[in-house]
């Protein structure tokens, strides 16, 4: 009798709201996952890393690089916020204050440096899905990114409810998510489902500001290996 096909690897599925810029551990997410769904159909924190990155500040220690959004109410979504209509000129003060990066000469500079200079124009959310698929190619991660918004999930659904009809409407059978997040699922709600929920080891690697780094680095080898190992 003919043998039977090998059995196919459970599909990983990782859910994050999309982080401009983020740290290496970030796209840890994306080296392990098949399929990584960018969460923008939930409410926009002000405080949080969706539209800033941080990066060294020109006196030393480190500064927020923030991008120029439209005023917004408290509960939009990620997925509603525009740039502001002067945000092309804001920006451009902004990128001023680290003058050296427009000599850096690493081997992602110059398309880095093309991303950054890119019109400021309509939705927040295609400006970082495209620096995150920069970033995901020049590290060679092969995950397809999907925005939460363009699936028929429940509207009423929330926290934990919301990201495992995410999963599911995916065909997932696990669940990746950074160790921050232990708190927030509950293992056993998963294997109800039928899925697995694993996490991420916590992040120790050097590469905590990813900019500086994707701009002046001579070689992204020690950034790959940081995104693909596993501390």
């Amino acid at each position: 009798m003919p043998c039977p096909p090998p059995a196919r690897p459970p599909l990983t599925v990782a859910v994050m709201q999309p982080y401009f810029f983020p740290y290496a551990g970030y796209f840890r997410l994306l080296a392990q996952a098949e399929v990584f769904v960018l969460f923008d159909c939930v409410q926009h924190r002000a405080r949080g890393r969706v539209h800033r990155t941080e990066v060294p500040a020109p006196a030393g220690g480190l500064e927020w690089l923030t991008l120029p959004l439209a005023g917004a109410a408290r509960e939009t979504r990620i997925q509603d916020l525009r740039f502001a209509d002067q945000a092309d000129a804001l920006w451009a003060e902004r990128l001023a204050r680290h003058a050296a990066w427009a000599r850096a000469r690493g081997e992602a500079a110059e398309a880095v440096r093309a991303f950054l200079q890119r019109p400021l124009q309509g939705a927040l959310v295609d400006h970082l899905e495209a620096s995150l698929r920069l970033v995901a190619g020049l590290l060679g991660l092969p995950a397809t990114l999907v925005r939460s918004s363009s699936l028929a999930i429940d509207p009423a659904l929330k926290g934990q409810d919301r990201v495992l009809a995410i999963v599911q409407a995916l065909g997932g059978q696990r669940y990746l998510n950074p160790p921050g997040g232990r708190d927030l699922y509950d293992a056993e709600a998963f294997a109800q489902r039928g899925l697995t929920l694993d996490f991420l080891p916590d992040y120790s690697g050097p590469h905590r500001c990813l900019l500086p780094t994707l701009l002046e680095a001579p070689t992204l080898a020690a950034l790959r290996a940081d995104v693909h190992a596993l501390d």
